[in-house]
């Protein structure tokens, strides 16, 4: 277990940095072993790690992780069942490893492949926020069966994310009016269904969902994988026998 939190600040009023280290201090009991943020060239960006070592317990698998190429920045948190199967497929495309994380292996194939096609390779349990130089986006994503929680909030021009509501309501700046609907939901079943949380102006990513945002403000967010489709996939399959 990980934690993961972060920052981009669509108005560029600064202050990333600090805004990420402040969540990510309330992560602390996620990752013991390591912590820190990187902040982009522009000051628009800031992704926080607290770090559970498992894998790779050298500074090899230090997060935020930066790809090979310089292009990609990661935050994660997670595993991945397949890691070793997709090392050798990278290697065989000319990726050259540094050390033995999964992270590392998530990073390149983003780096190859892309966002959305690296999410359909992966096996494993996770959630990662990962940001794009070349393009400004951010894009933060979550297993195919939510196992790894991951919240987020977009308000008045700045986007947050983080592995646990108490990362984003300890910022000043985040709007903590209490979801009512949430709240009676609650109530009623003793629980609260994502996307919705007890905070009005705060969502739980939805499992198997793809998020992304750019510097202009463009917000996109798709589903990659859905258990209704795989279920209905196998249905037809059964039926065509």
């Amino acid at each position: 277990m990980c934690g993961i939190a972060g920052v981009f600040d669509l108005r560029q009023k600064g202050s990333v940095g600090e805004r990420a280290y402040q969540m990510s201090q309330t992560l602390a009991h996620r990752g013991p072993d390591g912590q820190a943020v990187w902040v982009d060239a522009t000051g628009a960006v800031a992704l926080a790690h607290r770090r559970l070592s498992i894998i790779d317990l050298s500074e090899t698998g230090r997060q935020p992780m930066i790809s090979a190429c310089g292009r990609f920045v990661i935050s994660y948190n997670g595993e991945l069942y397949n890691s070793e199967d997709l090392r050798t497929r990278l290697r065989q495309c000319g990726a050259r490893f540094r050390g033995t994380s999964d992270t590392e292996v998530l990073i390149e194939a983003i780096a190859r492949w892309g966002v959305r096609a690296a999410l359909e390779q992966v096996n494993g349990i996770f959630a990662f926020a990962v940001w794009d130089e070349h393009e400004r986006r951010l894009s933060i994503a979550r297993d195919r069966l939510g196992v790894k929680p991951l919240y987020w909030s977009l308000r008045n021009g700045t986007f947050l994310f983080a592995s646990e509501l108490r990362a984003m309501a300890a910022l000043p700046e985040f709007d903590r009016t209490l979801n009512l609907a949430a709240v009676g939901g609650f109530l009623r079943r003793s629980y609260i269904g994502a996307p919705e949380t007890i905070y009005g102006a705060a969502h739980s990513l939805l499992p198997g969902t793809l998020l992304e945002i750019d510097a202009r403000g463009n917000e996109r967010s798709e589903s990659y994988w859905s258990l209704a489709d795989v279920v209905a996939a196998g249905a037809n399959d059964r039926a065509s026998r």
